[in-house]
């Protein structure tokens, strides 16, 4: 090291002193001196790495290295053919034609991957030739004297060459670069980030000496391109850097085109990131300025705006308009991937559900059962039915016939508790998830996945029991109708004000009940028995079918009613159309089929 570090200093005086044309002694510039000079200065290369990534932009030349290059016509002319060779062989001629500095040596080097990656070429044939070997015997030999740049593209094309990593080349150009992170420019840092985070991974040591210098530094950054970049491919190795990465994006906000913006959405969403100011300006930047977007930027937008659940009705509304004309050219993968989003942020357009449902009509031959199981599952997330709802939902159950044994058993839950949502489920498809087998199957997945399957099969027994009086059987054995409930949770706001205000009705704790699990899957807020003048009356005295012990036996009175209170709290989503939520819808169907009178609490 302190040799490599003296060698620097002298070359730094050296490169003063020739700076002055004049001041050099005419017997320097004898032929074999000429030699020795043309080595020792570090020289310019003459096109840029290729660059796996597309930050091309981040390889351009210093000021300096272009002037350097023009001053010797030698090294532009081994450029120029460097630049236009076609094929490996052309270039590994130069080594025996020609006496090469490092900077050249690198330049070939980047020229032969650029090729290996263009038309595919074995690169093990490249590294175990003779002159490949020659090359990298002259760039280790003058390390210290590539330029920057030049050195950023080597490291690049010995990684995309595949070099093995423990060979002493290889980690020579490392360190340098280790050695110089300094030095680089941020361009230089960005690019070299980038390509870091896709072929090396979070495992890349250099990768975070990179970061740290880019968190160091991040005052330099500038321009849209960069903060994009930067962005979607290394925003996700460090946390600080995204942090920062965000602040800027709002400062560039104005200046995103939109696929700059889907850009950003999509690595927000990707790392679930749900920065609101960033966020709400990219959306209203969006409405203002961009009329015209494509089928796969809109897709892109409303899948990144459903997975972070960021609610913009206006951006919606425009997204759903536009995606309306390209429905009957997508295909099943685009058509379910869009009616998914939709459904994950509770957002009906019924012109646009329409066109999916008349869609999935007209392709029915083309459309997997899988696809066809994800455009259920959306539509009856949102409660949606179709115009012509016969039409389809035979279209539905003619494809399904004879399938449901080839579903996966999570799958098959999701998809008949769909179509009960739909009010579309059959005895077949009853039959098949609430047999004995079947529900013994799901008891060794987690106990999460299982606790909301398990739910689900409840919620599916309670419409075979209250709203299918053909069926006949199986159902749920009655140790599976108590549900595990969520731990530690929380009263709400709602809920407090709830009790608080029947407190003062009831006259009397024994006249309600409050948080009321039932045998059918749901939770009533508050439960309570009137009688014909409305007057509240003891509830431990009367049978209650809806629990699974009941404290009572007696039948209700005539005239006497039950009254269960639901609670509405469904975040991001308007209380005028709650009814489209299926879930919910569900929910009151059940509660009213068994006997009660539901009061919608808000």
């Amino acid at each position: 090291m302190a040799a490599r570090l003296v060698q620097r200093c002298c070359w730094r005086h050296f490169s003063a002193f020739v700076s002055a044309p004049s001041a050099i002694p005419a017997s320097l510039l004898a032929p074999v001196g000429k030699v020795a000079v043309a080595r020792a200065l570090p020289q310019a290369p003459l096109a840029p790495f290729h660059a796996s990534s597309p930050s091309g932009w981040a390889d351009r030349f210093s000021v300096k290295e272009q002037v350097e290059d023009s001053r010797n016509p030698e090294h532009k002319a081994i450029g120029e053919v460097v630049e236009t060779a076609t094929s490996p062989e052309e270039l590994f001629q130069l080594t025996e034609l020609h006496a090469l500095d490092s900077n050249q040596a690198s330049l070939i080097i980047t020229q032969l991957s650029r090729l290996a990656a263009e038309k595919k070429l074995e690169t093990e044939s490249i590294l175990q030739d003779g002159r490949f070997q020659q090359l990298i015997g002259i760039t280790d030999s003058q390390i210290s004297q590539v330029w920057n740049n030049t050195l950023v593209n080597l490291l690049k094309s010995l990684y995309s060459l595949g070099m093995d990593g423990n060979r002493r080349e290889m980690q020579s150009v490392e360190q340098e670069v280790l050695w110089r992170l300094r030095r680089l420019t941020f361009r230089q840092l960005a690019s070299l980030a980038e390509f870091l985070a896709v072929k090396q991974g979070k495992e890349s040591k250099l990768l975070h000496e990179v970061i740290k210098k880019l968190e160091l530094r991040w005052t330099e950054l500038e321009g849209t391109r960069t903060v994009v970049m930067l962005m979607g491919k290394v925003g996700h190795v460090s946390p600080a850097l995204m942090d920062r990465l965000e602040d800027k994006a709002l400062e560039l906000a104005e200046q995103f085109n939109p696929d700059d913006i889907r850009r950003i959405m999509l690595a927000l969403a990707y790392k679930n990131r749900r920065c609101v100011p960033l966020l709400r300006a990219l959306s209203y930047h969006l409405i203002q300025k961009h009329s015209e977007l494509s089928l796969n930027l809109l897709l892109d937008l409303i899948f990144a705006y459903g997975k972070l659940n960021f609610h913009q009705p206006q951006v919606f509304q425009k997204i759903a308009t536009d995606l309306h004309p390209h429905v009957s050219a997508m295909t099943p993968v685009e058509v379910t991937r869009c009616v998914r989003s939709f459904a994950l942020l509770k957002w009906l357009s019924l012109p646009l559900f329409e066109a999916i449902a008349q869609y999935t009509l007209d392709n029915r031959n083309q459309l997997s059962v899988a696809h066809l199981c994800g455009i259920i599952l959306s539509f009856a997330r949102l409660n949606f039915q179709p115009s012509g709802s016969e039409d389809f939902y035979n279209m539905v159950h003619e494809v399904l016939q004879g399938q449901l044994d080839s579903l996966e058993p999570h799958l098959l839950t999701d998809l008949v508790w769909s179509l009960c949502v739909l009010q579309q489920a059959k005895a077949p498809y009853l039959q098949r998830v609430l047999a004995p087998d079947f529900h013994a199957r799901l008891q060794g997945d987690q106990p999460l996945k299982t606790q909301n399957l398990r739910l689900k099969l409840i919620h599916i027994n309670a419409t075979a029991k209250l709203e299918s009086p053909d069926y006949q059987g199986p159902f749920l054995p009655a140790e599976m109708l108590s549900a595990a409930q969520p731990a530690g949770e929380k009263v709400t706001l709602l809920q407090s004000s709830l009790r608080e205000a029947l407190a003062g009705v009831l006259g009397s704790r024994h006249n309600g009940r409050f948080d009321v699990h039932t045998i059918y899957g749901w939770q009533i807020d508050a439960e309570m028995v009137v009688n014909s003048e409305n007057k509240p009356l003891p509830l431990e005295d009367f049978a209650a079918p809806h629990l699974l012990r009941s404290e009572g036996t007696k039948p209700l009175p005539p005239g006497a009613r039950r009254v269960a209170f639901l609670r509405w709290e469904f975040p991001n989503f308007s209380n005028r159309s709650k009814d489209l939520l299926g879930r919910y819808a569900m929910a009151q169907r059940h509660i009213q089929a068994a006997g009660f009178l539901v009061v919608d609490v808000s």
